[in-house]
């Protein structure tokens, strides 16, 4: 008896789908950021990754809304996120995993203002904030609270500007007070030597209850593909570890390569900020409590933005 004859374009089909998805399980693309989040990665734009029978790329979203939208189609398997959007991925049941935190807290509140010496002097005061509803905005209300002021009754808080017009809004006059993350801080100090930094937003967040550094920028990861490939997920961990120390140690050659990279930023900036922009590279589960502690004051100002509730066990990668 003859075997049943395949149709040969079924068999075309067949073969093509079975070379797509081999494709597709041997390539990984790691997204990064553009701007200051992917500054600890830019090391790997030059030597990526590498794994036997992977080829590993990376790749710079502009902008971190894009980058979310990748992880719920689930399109991305690595990339960046803030520590509050990648809650509010996981809370929506995509098996999102928080691998480690790349940034903590790195915020100064900076005025031209003589009457603003303290922060609890920026009663009646206008401030322009950087990101509402993100890391800054409920850092820096969980810290007026704290002083003694109510964020929405006792100051005027801005949302209006990007962080690079905020910054030259200081730089021109146009704005005389401003909460600001590195490097548009080092940017606006540069452009006008007689703004201050008034207080350490990060040590008034401790002395407001939080607890250590908190995290701004987090490295994700699909809990599927970790679970499934967990020996390149540490290789890349390992990769994105010593990128950041590299850049640490080698600001000037950091900032060439983001400015070559075309992430938004000038090299000469870069450099400048490096020092003060707490790269760092902190485990998931040792990170863990920093980042509760910043979920809380989410939590305490507006729980839909991190889904409601506390991330459980399975949001950090063992």
């Amino acid at each position: 008896m003859k075997p049943p004859c395949l149709n040969l374009s079924f068999l075309i089909i067949l073969a093509a789908w079975t070379t797509t998805f081999l494709q597709a399980q041997s390539a990984v693309t790691i997204y990064s950021i553009k701007g200051p989040s992917g500054v600890g990665m830019i090391r790997l734009f030059e030597q990526p990754p590498q794994a036997p029978g992977i080829t590993m790329k990376v790749e710079a979203l502009a902008q971190a809304d894009l980058m979310a939208a990748r992880f719920i189609a689930g399109d991305a398997k690595v990339g960046i996120l803030p520590a509050n959007v990648a809650a509010k991925i996981a809370a929506s049941g995509k098996p999102l995993q928080v691998a480690a935190v790349l940034g903590t807290g790195m915020l100064s509140l900076l005025t031209a203002d003589p009457g603003v010496q303290r922060i609890e002097d920026l009663k009646g005061k206008s401030v322009e904030v950087a990101g509402q509803g993100a890391t800054p905005d409920y850092v820096f209300r969980r810290i007026l609270r704290a002083k003694g002021l109510n964020p929405d009754k006792d100051l005027t808080l801005g949302y209006a500007l990007a962080y690079p017009e905020i910054a030259q809004s200081l730089i021109a006059g146009r704005i005389s007070t401003a909460l600001l993350p590195e490097p548009f801080a080092t940017m606006a100090r540069a452009g006008k030597a007689s703004l201050r930094t008034v207080g350490d937003i990060q040590a008034e967040w401790v002395n407001a209850g939080g607890t250590g550094n908190y995290p701004m920028t987090v490295l994700v990861v699909d809990g599927t593909f970790a679970a499934s490939r967990p020996a390149v997920v540490q290789v890349i961990l390992d990769a994105v570890k010593t990128s950041i120390a590299w850049v640490l140690t080698h600001p000037a050659e950091a900032g060439d390569l983001v400015e070559k990279h075309q992430l938004g930023l000038r090299a000469s900036v870069v450099k400048e900020a490096i020092p003060r922009s707490n790269y760092v590279f902190i485990p998931a589960q040792e990170a863990r409590p920093a980042l509760e502690s910043l979920f809380t004051a989410f939590l305490e100002f507006s729980p839909v933005s991190i889904g409601g509730a506390l991330p459980g066990d399975s949001f950090y990668l063992k």
